[in-house]
């Protein structure tokens, strides 16, 4: 499993979310990709969730779980690991 971070370059949350989940990531030896949802190439993404920047998922946005948007959900992520570590699918 992997995590996703929906981030903008110029955003205090996406700061303190990727700070926040690194760590727990780390912790459970999992990676995080960070997508900037202003670059080139991601239109959709950004009128999806331009609104709700940060948000972070479990796997890729379009197949994947939202975890959680604005502000960590440090319990709902760790749970979702949790289940992982454990074999068990999200």
């Amino acid at each position: 499993m992997s995590l996703t971070l929906l981030s903008r370059a110029y955003c205090h949350l996406c700061d303190e979310m990727l700070a926040a989940v690194q760590p727990m990531a780390r912790a459970h030896n999992v990676s995080i990709d960070v997508i900037d949802v202003d670059a080139a190439g991601n239109a959709a993404l950004e009128a999806a969730w331009g609104d709700k920047v940060p948000a972070l998922f479990a796997g890729v946005p379009a197949t994947g779980t939202l975890l959680c948007h604005y502000h960590l959900d440090a319990a709902r992520v760790a749970s979702a690991l949790g289940r992982v570590a454990g074999g068990n699918p999200l």
